[in-house]
C-alpha cells in the first residue's frame, strides 16, 4: 500500500442505506448530514444515517464528491438536474445548529 491507501474493514452486519434526500446542517466546528428516505407522493422522510465531519474533513468531501462526478460523467455522461428542484425555502434547519 502507498502513504495514502488504508485497509478498510467492512463489518458483515452493516447494512446497506439508502437515501433519495440529504439535510445538512454546520455549526463552528462540525458538518452534519442527515441522510434521508423520502417516501414517494407523501411529505414524509426517514433518517437512516446521520454522520458528523470536521469542517475540514467537509472541504474534502467537496473535493472528492467534484472529481468523482467529473470521473463518472465522462465515463457515463453528464448528469441531468433533477426535474423538480428542491426549492431553497424548503430546507429544513436541525435544531441546535447554526
Amino acid at each position: 500500500m502507498t502513504g495514502q491507501e488504508i485497509s478498510v474493514n467492512i463489518p458483515p452486519t452493516l447494512d446497506p442505506v439508502y437515501s433519495n434526500m440529504i439535510q445538512i446542517a454546520y455549526k463552528d466546528d462540525e458538518f452534519t448530514f442527515v441522510f434521508l428516505h423520502q417516501l414517494p407522493q407523501v411529505n414524509q422522510a426517514r433518517a437512516k444515517a446521520i454522520v458528523s465531519i470536521t469542517p475540514a474533513h467537509a472541504k474534502n468531501l467537496l473535493a472528492v464528491l467534484q472529481k468523482t462526478i467529473a470521473d463518472y460523467e465522462g465515463k457515463f455522461g453528464t448528469i441531468s438536474p433533477a426535474k423538480e428542484p428542491h426549492a431553497p425555502d424548503s430546507v429544513t434547519t436541525l435544531r441546535g445548529y447554526s
